[in-house]
């Protein structure tokens, strides 16, 4: 087939044909703004007519198929007579109800014939033989298109919406016309302004190329014309669901009140609920769909891929053999069952999955880019490269592979570190920084994890840490936005790096033990866990890891609990996958972890790991907690959230909210008389405690901040009472009273940057040199980019006759390119001596010398080290 574009000229544009052309308009008005009994009477009107035109038959049919009505549709241009101009219309009946070979003959008859809409048949019956995977004989339909457009052929929105769709599929073999679908969609909208159809279909293929805010801005105008048009609904719902936001499920429902028989909104759904991994409603849905089309393609896609993913291998098989008998060459089936498994953390089978629909189609271009990322993702680096760059080749506007290949050819400027367990890929900018820090910790978590679990996971495990977050996003999704800071495939983590996020916003080495975390409970259960149970014993281990690690309990917690705005224990999942408000994933995380808090303290340490051995051998989460536990999920809920309210009864009640409290930007004598009118109000004793340090009354403050700090002692911000405690003591020289208020925030608050280097001042103060260095580690695991805290570790580890310590800090500050590097290098070379490392000090001393050839310290450290060479 020869490349040729679409002529970019005027159109003849022919209006709508012979019916009363008031009365038709307001019969189209109805129906495009969504008034479809107002329509259906407007054209049952107009179709009983005697002689009314083919028009008349065709559009009531068409507002009955929209809102679900399909017997009656057919029913009435059967009646109608059913001649060569209501065929094509017929063959949307038939493909609606799945009745291929009758939808074809009708399209082949409609287009034969000279049909008024014989155009639009062609493109139905071109995107039934696509369907059906009659590749060849479908492009070659296409194809005329270009033509009859260029020779001005195409006369209306529906005529231009056929070119559309043609161009859209001759894409595969020719990517350069994807803008010229798009061209097409958007003259078929000037051309018919009140006809959300093209808008719905540009927004598609927006989304079909990862453009998301172009796709978004398409359906919502679809939506200002008609508020209730199911493809536009449902186009939006997917478009949310893409971007992991909340409303998708919602907007399916309007979507059936509109059309209670619309098969692509219960496929839609099926697909929702098996992305919040819940089984039984997706195959519910998807069998809904199929019996109102037993040849939904995307309903046995989904249904097919809930058996797989349920470990029902006898039901997908089923499913794959009724997919593939009606379209034998079926990539779009594989690469369905393939993005499910991604979204399970299925990633191995997802490259399975989409490799099998990559050798049914050649041309399926996001199959084999699908399998080119999940390739990256288990770490087939170069494999995966490959396919990502024939995906792109074949599809140069799909923003995910682009994005994918623009950042792998950044992996030049990385470096791969193999330790014992893992595989580091550092940035070569900060890979001498970071090395010795990330291999310490990811060794000590992986040994700590190893022993915990009794098992290893695959190794070596790929630790990847990337220094621009839209990078690390790229890694993951292929998209800039992720909110995460990790993500675990398996055999390969990815991170940020620390240096992706300002100081105090991100603990590195806690994010680290939660990602490895999930490595040895994908690799334990073979990436069958759900996601609410990894995610919370995953914080469960950080908290095991250090103190203060992962989410602690805040305000927003408490009250969102309070409110009953969680989810129950035993239906966890849905906070995660489908949030009903912004905060709700990581209140989500926070309250997966209490079930494991609440799991050890009542049933051992033993019921987790023998909960992962049973996901492991396919076993479900209430089976789980009935044979582990020995509970049904109502009595699970039930001491789960006896357990929450018992553990922070004193916070609930101190923080729950008072009618007619003053604000917190109320003045102080204000603050004053409601703590004395309510004393067990931790925000307005902990208000009044911070007015009173900056009236400069730290004796009154104190006593307000205790009495807060009685009311909450849990409480995590560097707002709280504890640090304003520590200045107190500290400003009255009460140093170890300071010291304690500074480590019990720091092992609240996983990031408090500036807690740890203000504890190491006051232990330094306080001569305990132990204490100091713990605090400034601690601070490392933060932000390891500050020269001056690697200094003061440097000296307070010599101080302690720690010399390697000593010598990794002073390699870290070379590592940081310290303006008066000749210094470092001698330090670092003194440090080297002092290790008993005489060759390393001698190099590193005449590095000192090449920077600075009159440097006097290191001049006498070389002669030093010449001298007792000797």
């Amino acid at each position: 087939m020869k490349a040729r574009r679409l002529a970019l000229w005027g159109l003849l544009l022919i209006g709508a044909g012979p019916l009363a052309a008031q009365t038709r308009d307001a019969a189209l008005e109805a129906w495009q703004t969504g008034k479809y009994d107002e329509a259906i009477s407007a054209y049952e009107g107009l179709a009983r007519r005697p002689g009314a035109p083919a028009d008349a038959h065709r559009d009531l049919a068409r507002v009955l198929l929209e809102v679900g009505r399909t017997d009656d549709a057919e029913r009435h241009i059967r009646a109608a007579g059913a001649g060569p101009h209501l065929a094509n219309v017929l063959g949307e009946i038939m493909l609606a109800s799945g009745k291929w070979t009758e939808a074809e003959a009708a399209f082949r008859t409609a287009a034969a014939v000279g049909a008024s809409d014989a155009m639009v048949a062609r493109a139905n019956l071109g995107e039934l033989l696509w369907s059906r995977g009659r590749h060849a004989e479908a492009l070659r339909i296409f194809d005329g298109f270009i033509d009859l457009y260029n020779r001005g052929g195409a006369r209306g929105a529906a005529e231009l919406i056929a070119v559309g769709r043609a161009v859209r599929r001759l894409g595969a073999t020719n990517p350069q016309i994807f803008q010229d679908a798009l061209l097409a969609f958007d003259q078929a909208a000037q051309a018919a302004p009140g006809d959300p159809l093209p808008r719905v279909l540009a927004g598609e293929l927006f989304l079909e190329k990862y453009n998301g805010t172009e796709a978004h801005d398409s359906f919502k105008q679809a939506l200002a014309r008609n508020p209730n048009y199911p493809p536009a609904l449902l186009g939006e719902a997917r478009a949310l669901d893409f971007d992991g936001a909340t409303g998708g499920w919602v907007l399916t429902a309007k979507a059936l009140e509109t059309n209670p028989r619309s098969v692509a909104a219960h496929a839609l759904r099926a697909a929702m609920a098996l992305g919040a991994e819940d089984f039984s409603r997706s195959i519910e849905e998807a069998e809904t769909a199929l019996t109102l089309n037993a040849a939904s393609r995307d309903a046995l896609a989904v249904l097919a891929a809930a058996r797989f993913l349920s470990g029902d291998q006898k039901g997908f098989e089923t499913a794959r053999e009724r997919a593939l008998a009606i379209n034998p060459a079926d990539a779009d089936f594989f690469q369905t069952v393939a993005e499910m498994s991604v979204q399970h953390r299925r990633y191995a089978d997802a490259v399975a999955m989409a490799a099998r629909g990559v050798a049914l189609d050649s041309l399926a271009w996001g199959t084999r880019g699908l399998l080119g990322m999940n390739q990256l993702r288990v770490g087939a680096i170069t494999e995966g490269r490959a396919n990502v760059e024939r995906a792109f080749a074949g599809d140069p506007y799909n923003v995910w592979f682009k994005n994918t290949l623009d950042l792998l050819d950044t992996f030049t400027r990385y470096r791969a570190v193999r330790t014992p367990h893992f595989e580091l890929f550092l940035r070569q900018d900060e890979a001498d920084l970071l090395e010795p820090y990330v291999r310490s910790l990811a060794e000590e978590a992986y040994t700590a994890l190893a022993g915990r679990y009794g098992a290893e996971p695959q190794i070596p495990i790929r630790l990847e840490l990337f220094p621009r977050h839209a990078d690390f996003s790229v890694r993951a999704l292929g998209l800039s936005g992720l909110g995460a800071l990790g993500v675990a495939f398996g055999p390969v983590l990815v991170m940020d790096s620390p240096s992706a996020h300002e100081p105090g916003e991100f603990n590195w080495g806690s994010t680290l033990w939660h990602e490895l975390s999930h490595a040895f409970h994908l690799g334990m259960t073979g990436n069958r866990v759900p996601r609410w149970f990894t995610e919370g014993l995953a914080v469960h281990e950080q908290r095991a890891g250090r103190p203060g690690w992962g989410f602690p309990v805040s305000l927003s917690f408490l009250q969102a609990y309070r409110d009953e705005k969680l989810p129950k224990p035993s239906e966890l999942n849905q906070g995660f996958m489908r949030p009903a408000y912004p905060e709700q994933v990581i209140h989500s995380y926070f309250m997966a972890s209490l079930v494991f808090a609440w799991m050890e303290e009542t049933h051992g340490k033993d019921a987790a790991l023998r909960m992962l051995r049973g996901y492991g051998e396919g076993k479900d989460t209430p089976s789980l907690i009935r044979d582990v536990l020995g509970m049904g999920l109502s009595e699970f809920d039930r001491d789960v959230d006896h357990y929450i309210r018992t553990r922070y009864a004193d916070a609930f009640r101190s923080t729950a909210p008072i009618d007619g409290a003053p604000t917190m930007d109320a003045p102080l004598t204000a603050l004053q008389a409601a703590a004395r009118q309510h004393p067990g109000s931790f925000p307005i004793r902990l208000r009044l405690g911070q007015l009173l340090m900056e009236a400069g009354q730290p004796d009154d403050a104190e006593v307000e901040l205790k009495e807060a700090l009685e009311l909450f002692p849990t409480y995590a911000e560097v707002d709280g009472p504890y640090l304003y405690l520590a200045r107190i003591h500290r400003g009255r020289g009460e140093l170890d009273k300071a010291a304690n208020a500074l480590v019990q925030l720091g092992n609240l608050n996983e990031s408090a940057y500036e807690v740890h280097l203000i504890e190491a001042d006051v232990r330094k103060e306080m001569g305990d040199l132990e204490g100091a260095a713990q605090a400034l580690e601690r601070a490392i695991l933060v932000n390891p980019y500050e020269i001056g805290l690697h200094q003061k570790l440097a000296e307070i580890e010599t101080g302690l006759a720690r010399h390697e310590d000593a010598v990794r800090e002073r390699r870290a500050v070379v590592a940081l390119n310290p303006v008066d590097r000749a210094d470092a290098h001698y330090r670092l070379a003194r440090a080297l001596l002092e290790a008993g490392r005489r060759d390393d000090a001698r190099r590193e001393v005449l590095r000192a010398l090449e920077a600075a050839p009159n440097y006097e310290h290191a001049q006498d450290l070389l002669l030093e080290l010449r001298g007792s060479g000797r």
